[in-house]
């Protein structure tokens, strides 16, 4: 869940269903009799629309029989002792022939498997018995059970799974079963009524209710995934559920929670249902999911990135490093390039990337509307399958203060440029001031400073005394590539 989140205490990610929430309806009062009276001498306000709350029950009637509860049995290997043979374990001497007898202890140790046990929950969206529901409840699963709201139960195949957005498939053998309507997420609103079905701690057919509390969140270690925030109570057992509106329509899968005790603190995660159906489409046809990759890693643009770079407002992707020979190479992506728009779409926070990126085939073209030398452009790449690698979220932690830049800087020799294998550079010998504030440390090798390579130490005081408010400096530590914002005053 693929930039950090950061509180006084670490949160702990936990895996969980989300639950039911209704939708506002709004209506104006109008009289029912009306009197003719001679026109008021001023205009009266217009009635407040009066709202009520959306008739849960109804929504609840209509569409929870297509939600099941799906069980999961298998197995895991854990360390046991080897008891005396031939005894019952439940004989009460045989603990005292298995300690003091030599049937026991560390020569006794070996694997065994051990049965594990699961719930979760699940949604039908084809009459012939596809169900929609997370990987990980079905994640190393030797059998799972689905149980429908009226009792039946059905063993189901596991088609396919996706771990880079949670996303499973399972099949049952039943025909003319009810099924969840499709909503669009693009029209899901923030504060929108939603509701969730599920099966919290075992609880089946549990509903809850709450809004939405923010779109397109991007999670650590889930950048694929543009989540829905919302304040319904999900718990474990919850998770795979379906997040439904007032029209009855699923518009996501309940998935995770943030917490410090590991239940249901007020922050729950759905994955959009577009998302989730373009996975589905894919594995019923293919067996397997496919997503994209462009091979960049990009930062987040804060306020001192966009003075640096003279950008209008702190968004859009900080490209940080370009894979060599990747798809965002070829096109000529480079570090210090800003990416603001894919195939139109806006890119306002670094995690948005990755989502668009990994929501598009492999093989697809795309058009990227870049920021570069404080000017507007558009490029064409190809993206390739991400296999392995993804378009990656650099962190970056360090702050900025006020002050000269701080830096003691001298030029690479030729065997340090192959070491580091970069073409120029300057090695930073000494940090002080700003620059140390920021995170800069003696060994770093600065590469560019406001995204033109650093090629002299003369060069680089130009830019800082042209520099308004702050620079971007791109250095690289151990192999890795990040930029810096340091703030000048």
């Amino acid at each position: 869940m693929k930039n950090s989140l950061s509180s006084p205490r670490a949160l702990v990610l936990s895996l969980a269903a989300a639950g039911v929430i209704g939708a506002v309806a709004t209506g104006a009062y109008t009289s029912a009799n009306a009197v003719a009276s001679p026109p008021p001498a001023a205009s009266a306000p217009a009635a407040a629309p009066q709202v009520s709350m959306p008739d849960f029950s109804t929504i609840t009637s209509r569409h929870a029989p297509a939600v099941v509860n799906i069980s999961v049995t298998g197995t895991t290997k854990t360390a046991a002792a080897e008891g005396p043979q031939g005894m019952d374990p439940n004989d009460p001497m045989y603990e005292f022939f298995r300690r003091f007898q030599g049937q026991g202890g560390p020569r006794g140790q070996q694997q065994r498997e051990a049965p594990v046990r699961g719930q979760g929950s699940g949604f039908i969206v084809s009459a012939d018995g596809i169900i929609l529901t997370n990987a990980h409840v079905v994640k190393d699963a030797k059998e799972v059970t689905v149980k429908l709201t009226d009792r039946r139960e059905f063993r189901a195949k596991v088609l396919g799974s996706d771990t880079k957005t949670d996303v499973a498939v399972l099949k049952i053998d039943a025909k003319n079963l009810p099924t969840l309507s499709v909503g669009n997420t693009k029209e899901l609103k923030v504060g929108e009524w939603v509701l969730a079905i599920g099966s919290p701690f075992g609880f089946e057919n549990t509903v809850t209710a709450g809004v939405v509390s923010a779109k397109g969140r991007s999670l650590p270690d889930d950048g694929y995934v543009p989540f829905i925030q919302t304040d319904v109570a999900v718990n474990p057992g919850n998770s795979g559920g379906p997040l439904i509106n007032t029209r009855g329509e699923v518009v996501g899968i309940n998935s995770q929670i943030y917490s410090r005790s590991g239940g249901y603190q007020g922050v729950s995660f759905a994955i959009p249902i577009d998302v989730a159906i373009q996975v589905k489409d894919q594995i019923v046809a293919t067996g397997k999911a496919s997503h994209a990759r462009l091979g960049v890693a990009v930062q987040e643009v804060n306020q001192a990135f966009a003075d640096s770079f003279k950008l209008d407002k702190p968004e859009g992707a900080l490209v940080s490093n370009v894979e060599k020979g990747g798809p965002a190479d070829e096109a000529g992506l480079r570090s210090g390039d800003v990416i603001r728009k894919v195939d139109g779409e806006p890119v306002v926070a670094s995690g948005d990337l990755p989502a668009l990126i990994g929501q598009k085939k492999p093989g697809s073209k795309i058009t990227l509307e870049i920021w570069r030398q404080g000017q507007r452009e558009e490029i064409s790449a190809k993206l390739v399958d991400s296999a392995e690698k993804s378009t990656t979220v650099a962190k970056n932690d360090s702050g900025a203060s006020q002050g000269k830049l701080g830096l003691a800087l001298r030029p690479l020799q030729p065997q340090e440029q192959r070491e580091a294998a970069v073409d120029g550079g300057l090695l930073i010998q000494e940090v002080g001031g700003p620059a140390a504030m920021a995170g800069v440390q003696p060994g770093d090798v600065l590469l560019a400073i406001n995204g033109t390579p650093a090629k002299s130490i003369e060069q680089v005081r130009e830019v800082v005394a042209k520099a308004d408010k702050s620079v971007a400096l791109l250095i690289q530590r151990d192999g890795d590539k990040i930029f810096v914002p340091v703030r000048l005053g």
